[in-house]
Order: structure tokens, then sequence, then C-alpha cells
């Protein structure tokens, strides 16, 4: 007799294959949005700053800029790369079709509900409640898609689905903010920001040694190879953990400025164990260091602004480190970098191209990681930081303009070799 499971699994094959190319996987179309908002968002926040425009929203710019780009855009790639990582993780069909178009949906209408939050009165009040309930509402569904599909496999990668709940809490603790209910203006964005950062630890920590392995692998063969995590890695991510669980809870204390700095240490130490300097000569699998080179910047950035701003008198070059330029160390950095890293990749090898960057691939890379310095160096620039953070901002505009160009076509058509 036929199980539940076995029409569940035919019944998904037979969406897939009735889908649209551009609905075949949750990469597809979150790709596409998280990049685009990427550019569209940052477009306008740079706008916002030269008082060129003005938007429809009920809450304060600077509020909507944090929110958008920290649980829109990057709430996007998350549930993009999730809803494709977890078929490769439990061997279930993905997502496709019908319900992940109303998935997006869901996450396009928490965009405009945001956007459009300050029409009136009156209806900014109900907008700031719709867009909270809308955007909330996309990552518990994520981590309920998630849920079920690791525990129907008894998949090990249970504690994903408690990050992406995490980060509906984060969401909803910076919605509060936004309204004015609690105090701590930015617990939400800090919440959010470790959440994320732990993330990229954890799955970055398996991506990148593994890919780097295979890419040495295939070369000459000789000296030792990146191995899985171990202890060490455990560690460097339990102290990172505590690090930024510290941060959320006690952000002014210096004894958690001393921890993220030996947070920082600890995923320096475990990066270097990962030999990145032997792929400079493949850009896919070097960007991932690169990328994840910016994790203990962060950290050791976070840490010293937290220990200046205790009274410590932590500073460097004479010139004290800000939380903000800390903070977009993690977030333009290692999030903005990562997110570009493993979109190329995971985008090349799952519509059955070649794994190699093209120019316009190393270009893309070039732009966030100039972007990346610029905007953490606007904290430094006194004078010239607005123009810093404009050249921050249109380069990561190019960055994402550039994915979109290159990378666009590929994300909206068949795999090659695939009927559309």
């Amino acid at each position: 007799m036929e199980t539940r499971g076995a029409r569940m699994l035919e019944l998904r094959r037979a969406r897939m294959a009735a889908s649209p190319a551009y609905l075949r996987g949750g990469f597809r179309p979150f790709f596409l949005a998280g990049a685009a908002w990427a550019v569209l968002a940052l477009s306008a926040w740079l706008l916002i700053l030269t008082q060129a425009i003005t938007l429809p929203i009920a809450v304060d710019p600077l509020a909507w800029h944090r929110h958008e780009m920290l649980f829109g855009f990057v709430g996007a790639v998350v549930a993009g790369f999730l809803l494709t990582a977890i078929p490769n993780w439990t061997g279930r069909l993905p997502i496709a079709g019908g319900p992940l178009a109303a998935f997006v949906g869901l996450w396009v209408a928490a965009r405009a509900a945001m956007f459009f939050s300050g029409e009136a009165w009156f209806w900014a009040k109900i907008g700031l409640a719709t867009a909270a309930l809308l955007d909330v509402g996309f990552l518990l569904v994520l981590a309920a898609i998630a849920g079920r599909e690791v525990i129907a496999a008894n998949n090990r990668n249970r504690p994903v689905v408690g990050i992406v709940l995490l980060l509906a809490i984060a969401s909803a603790l910076d919605h509060a903010a936004m309204a004015g209910a609690i105090a701590d203006e930015t617990i939400g964005v800090r919440l959010g920001v470790g959440t994320i950062t732990v993330l990229i630890s954890l799955i970055g920590g398996r991506l990148v040694p593994s890919f780097t392995r295979n890419w040495l692998a295939r070369q000459d063969g000789h000296g030792s190879l990146p191995t899985q995590p171990g202890r060490f890695d455990l560690v460097s991510i339990g102290v990172t953990v505590a690090a930024v669980i510290a941060w959320v809870v006690f952000p002014g204390a210096w004894a958690v400025g001393a921890l993220l700095l030996l947070a920082g240490a600890l995923q320096l130490a475990r990066l270097a164990r990962w030999q990145g300097y032997r792929t400079i000569a493949d850009p896919l699998v070097a960007m991932l260091h690169l990328a994840y080179l910016w994790i203990p910047i962060g950290l050791a950035l976070l840490g010293a602004s937290v220990l200046g701003a205790s009274g410590v008198g932590f500073d460097v070059g004479g010139l004290g480190v800000s939380q903000s330029g800390a903070i977009h160390a993690l977030t333009v950095g290692a999030m903005g970098s990562m997110i570009l890293a493993v979109m190329t990749r995971a985008t090349l090898g799952h519509t059955g191209r070649e794994l190699k960057a093209d120019r316009s691939t190393k270009a893309l890379y070039g732009a966030i990681t100039l972007a990346a310095i610029a905007r953490v160096a606007a904290s430094f620039a006194g004078e010239h930081y607005s123009a810093m953070v404009n050249a921050s901002g249109l380069l990561w505009i190019a960055a994402f303009g550039l994915f979109l160009w290159n990378y666009g076509p590929m994300l909206i058509r068949p795999r090659k070799g695939e009927a559309g």
C-alpha cells in the first residue's frame, strides 16, 4: 500500500515538472528578490540621506533602513538558501510551484506593508501592525517549513530551525521598538545581527573548508587539506554564541567587549586553518574565505567599540572604534560578501553551469569588498564620513546590480539541458 510520504513525494515531483523554471527551487525567486531589494532599498536610503526623497513610511528612516536590510534583504536570501539546502540535507524534493510563489508573495507583501505604512495616521497604525504580522509571519513560516523537512528526515540540522525562530523573535522585537513598545531601540537589530553572524559561523564553517578541500584535492594533491569541523571549531562557535548573547543582553559591559575580542581571535584562527591562501586561483572559493574574514574583523571591532564605550579607552590609531563601523563590518562585510559568494556559486551549480567566475563575477566580488572597506573606514573618516558612506552605498548597488544582470537570466531560465 502506498504510504502518505510516497504520495507527497510524487505530488511534489509533479509540481516541479509543471512549474515554470523560476519556481523550481527556492533559490531562484528568493535570490532574485533579495538582490533586487538590496539595490532598491539601498538606493532609497542613499536618496534619503541626501534629502532627495521622503518615503511613505510610519517609522524613522534609519529604523526602516536597518530593518529592511537585515530582515528584508537578508531574510529573503536565508529563505532561498535554506529552501535549496534542506532538500540536499534531507533527500526530499524542494518546495516549488504554487506554494513557493505564495511564500514569495508573503515576503513581498511584508516589504510593501513596511514601505507604505505611513500613508496616513490612521492607516499608519494599521500598516505597522500589518507589516509586523507579515514580516514575522514570513520567518515563522520558513521555520515551520524547515522544521517539517528536517524532522521528517530525522536530519541533524535542527539547530538551523532554532536560528530561524530567533531571527523571527529579533524581527518582532525590532517592530516593537519601532512602535515604541519597548525602551531598547536596537535590541532587535542586535539579536538579528548576532543571529546571522552565528548562522554564517555554522553554515560557513561547513561550506568553506568543504569547498576548499574539494578544490585543493583536484589540484596537485600536495600538502594537507582542511578538515571538517572538530573540537576547535566547536569551541570557536561556542565562544561566538556566548559573546553574541552577552552583547545582546549587556551591550555596554566591558567584559562583553573582551569576550567579543576573544571570539574574533578564535574565528580568525579557525579561518587560517582552512588555508584560503592556497585558493587564490579560484575566485569562487577564495571569495568564501574573504567573506568569512569579515566575521573576526567585525567581532574584534565590535569588542573594541564596547570597550571604548565602557570607558576602557580602546582605540585604533588614536581614533575610537564606533559600534556603527563594527556592525557594518558584520553586515556589509560578512553578510553582504558571504551572500554574494554563496548566491553566485549556488546559482551556477544548481543551474548546471561550470563553477567558474567570469569577469562580471570577479567585478561584483571586488565591488562588495570595496563597499565593506569603505563603510567601515567611514567611521574613521571624520569630515569625509558622508562621502565614504555614499561611495560604499554605490559600490553595494553595483555589486548586487551586477549579480542581477549576470545571474538573473540563469535564475529565470531552465537548468542547462532541462526543458522549459
